[in-house]
């Protein structure tokens, strides 16, 4: 009770001593100069020396002498809403570098992941068909390409069709080459070698030399590269919603409410005065109230991000397809050499001998040589030992490529932040702003220092406390505000709230949930519960099973891509 009196005399003394100055001084304007300066509102000559009575003034009226003129009612609110426009931008910039900056992240790891595995499978054919590796090398780096592009969004490519035009092209060399060898030796015109490889991509999908392990490569990558695809799609609409509330920013009728917010006060040659909380909420949700529409189709969005995010976090299924794809690509070809036969009998019965057949001495010759070259997966022969080494030696010298489902870990010292981790961290963060168009208000209110305690501004006088309704976010509640009358939203909003919605239902439908997502905290859909909890090796606590791995990024180029109203990297090879 003492602290309160206390306080209430401070203030009454201070308002009487500004009175005496004011009276004092002959009405003089020299603090409202000073303010006028200091926030940069406008030019300084607008200012008169002394107050004065002006019958002109639109939002700053009061009995009595003022400091303010037209001219500097029309400076002040385009001051006003410089600044709050500026507070928000710069709330909106927080979320939109959280969100950037994760796009970048996630396109950097896929990047790794994709020069990795790539590399991994061009090993492939320098290790075991050696035949094909050099004319092999384009065909993978096409494929892993559209996996870049797919995965960074682009909506002409499909995982199912790259796959499949990939085999389409290896069919030609697998039969030229490992089927049967001859017909690399062949005396054929190129035009008749061109005429033959394409009736052999032709009828790969009829003849079926690879077996069910194109189909079943598609279908691996397809699943997991879905997710990572749906989440750079997520993040960039979430950054262009952003774009659009920062260039669409407050109703028209904003201004005028805000200058008797901020500005009123220092008519009056009250300067260092705060406006009441109860007058800062009602001004900001009447400013925002287009914005604060935007709130319910964010919350779900947010619920998006924190499901595929989940999807990401809750495994290595990416990692693994990718790192599949070597094994798969092995596995059909061993199948096309084993039915070398039945190949061989179809394709002449639709595409016609391809060669001349060779003569008994060149089966011999070839047969030799691609026995040399051509090494199944499983056995490969160092480089042959120096002849002084016996036969012992020379067996010791004999590798056994198996296949491993990760390749060798680096350092942890040198380890680079993995999917999960990323996914892990931005579900975190992403949490923080589900409420984040209901809160704006309350945020800009804190900023502008508000004041309910002792004497505050309430847009017309001094008083203790604010006594007006305070009204709550969105569009029909300021029906009611006491402060502001808002007519209408921004088209820019209205059109961003129905691309928001439709863009949800769009991504839950691709999902195969309810448009309003609700299936997604059960067990088992990559829930941020599912994922959040213990600590593992992604989380620092590292031990002997580590799912980490080194990139190589040679011979990859980068290339920028831009969005409508932002940018992010996505890489080709």
């Amino acid at each position: 009770m003492v602290r309160e009196a206390l306080g209430r005399a401070w203030i009454c003394w201070l308002l009487v001593t500004l009175s005496w100055t004011w009276t004092g001084q002959a009405h003089s304007c020299h603090e409202v100069k000073t303010a006028f300066q200091q926030r940069h509102v406008g030019p300084l000559r607008l200012v008169p020396e002394t107050a004065t009575a002006d019958a002109e003034l639109q939002i700053c009226k009061h009995q009595g002498p003022t400091c303010c003129t037209r001219k500097m009612e029309e400076s002040y609110r385009n001051a006003a809403r410089r600044d709050t426009l500026q507070n928000i931008l710069s709330y909106s910039f927080e979320l939109k570098y959280l969100i950037l900056g994760h796009t970048v992240d996630f396109q950097e790891t896929y990047h790794s992941l994709l020069t990795f595995t790539r590399n991994h499978t061009l090993s492939l054919f320098d290790l075991a068909y050696e035949p094909i590796a050099q004319e092999s090398r384009p065909l993978v780096t096409n494929l892993f390409s559209d996996l870049a592009l797919y995965l960074h969004g682009d909506p002409t490519i499909s995982v199912e069709q790259s796959v499949h035009r990939f085999y389409d092209d290896l069919f030609p060399l697998v039969y030229r080459y490992l089927v049967n060898p001859g017909l690399r030796s062949s005396s054929s015109s190129p035009w008749k070698v061109g005429e033959g490889n394409d009736c052999l991509r032709a009828i790969r999908s009829d003849v079926n030399p690879f077996g069910p392990y194109p189909q079943a490569l598609a279908r691996d990558l397809g699943k997991a590269l879905v997710g990572g695809r749906m989440l750079t799609r997520a993040l960039l609409a979430g950054t262009d919603v952003l774009n659009a509330t920062v260039s669409a920013g407050m109703v028209k009728e904003c201004g005028r409410a805000l200058v008797r917010m901020l500005y009123c006060p220092h008519c009056r040659g009250l300067t260092l005065i705060r406006p009441c909380g109860g007058l800062c909420l009602n001004v900001m949700r009447g400013c925002l109230a287009g914005l604060a529409e935007l709130q319910a189709p964010w919350s779900r969005y947010v619920d998006l991000l924190e499901h595929l995010s989940g999807m990401l976090a809750g495994g290595h299924e990416l990692e693994l397809a990718l790192l599949g794809i070597r094994e798969r690509i092995n596995d059909a070809i061993l199948n096309a050499q084993l039915n070398g036969p039945r190949l061989s009998a179809v394709v002449d019965k639709v595409c016609g001998p391809l060669t001349q057949s060779a003569s008994p001495t060149q089966e011999s010759v070839i047969a030799e040589s691609s026995t040399a070259s051509v090494q199944p997966i499983t056995e490969l022969l160092t480089p042959s030992p120096s002849p002084s080494a016996d036969t012992q030696d020379q067996e010791h010298s004999r590798l056994t490529l198996k296949k491993r489902s990760l390749p060798l870990k680096p350092s942890k010292n040198d380890k680079p932040r993995s999917l999960k981790k990323i996914s892990k961290e931005f579900m975190r963060y992403i949490q923080r702003y589900k409420s984040f168009f209901s809160t704006l208000p309350e945020m800009l209110c804190e900023g502008e220092t508000v004041v309910d305690d002792y004497s505050c501004w309430s847009g017309e006088d001094v008083v203790e406390s604010y006594t007006g309704h305070v009204v709550g976010n969105g569009l029909q509640a300021q029906r009611y505000n006491p402060e502001i009358k808002v007519r209408g939203v921004d088209p820019v909003l209205v059109n961003t709230k129905v691309m928001l919605e439709h863009f949800n239902q769009e991504m839950w439908a691709e999902l195969g949930l309810g448009a309003d997502g609700q299936k997604h905290m059960e067990v088992g859909s990559g829930s941020p519960a599912e994922v959040s909890g213990d600590c593992d090796d992604e989380d620092g606590c590292h031990g002997s099973g580590d799912d980490e791995y080194a990139t190589n990024p040679a011979h990859t180029v980068r290339r920028t891509h831009v969005s409508s109203q932002s940018s992010v990297s996505v890489f080709f090879f």
